[in-house]
């Protein structure tokens, strides 16, 4: 049995947003761009990515996390605009950005930075941006130009809303046929 799992925390997404996010994908597939888009089933917002940790930490993680979410309350979020890291012109990563809650998710964001810092865990020295992400570029300047003129004209594209109400802790296990996500711990906003 491995003593490792890889691990992340995240926030799960509603099925109209997953639904919507695979629509945009559809329409921006078509482009000669070479892009690995995410399956919808996969979709989740990343909080915090913790890497291969000892599978006996994962009680010690999700305490912290529980503590660190206890005093947030839930709060909306809507998904919505279409983008790419580090820019459309160049993208490497595209995404859907977060509106309503996007700052809800930074503070969050924030507070499990500090608590799996008090753990060891390495601290990100960038504002954390709330995204989704929709497909990862690889290198290939084919299509690039169309990708990003289609995503500046997605910029308003609206995926919708959900009510943020928990944090997941999740393991992740890559293999050929992709990603496979299980929750570890689920912890409730507000230490409910």
């Amino acid at each position: 049995m491995k003593n490792t799992v890889r691990t992340f925390v995240a926030v799960e997404i509603g099925a109209e947003i997953r639904s919507r996010a695979g629509e945009l994908i559809e329409q921006l597939r078509d482009t000669p761009a070479n892009v690995k888009w995410v399956d919808p089933a996969n979709m989740h917002l990343t909080l915090k990515f913790l890497g291969e940790i000892p599978t006996a930490e994962i009680p010690r993680i999700c305490k912290a996390v529980g503590e660190a979410t206890a005093p947030v309350a839930p709060f909306p979020m809507e998904v919505r605009g279409a983008g790419a890291f580090p820019t459309v012109r160049r993208p490497r990563t595209v995404w859907l950005g977060t509106e309503a809650g996007g700052e809800d998710l930074v503070s969050l964001h924030g507070r499990i930075e500090t608590a799996l810092a008090e753990l060891g865990f390495r601290t990100e020295h960038r504002r954390f941006q709330p995204h989704l992400t929709i497909g990862r570029v690889r290198r290939s300047p084919i299509g690039i130009d169309d990708l990003g003129q289609r995503l500046d004209g997605a910029a308003d594209y609206t995926a919708g809303r959900t009510q943020v109400t928990e944090v997941v802790v999740f393991s992740s296990r890559l293999d050929r046929a992709g990603p496979t996500y299980e929750p570890l711990g689920r912890i409730r906003l507000g230490g409910k």
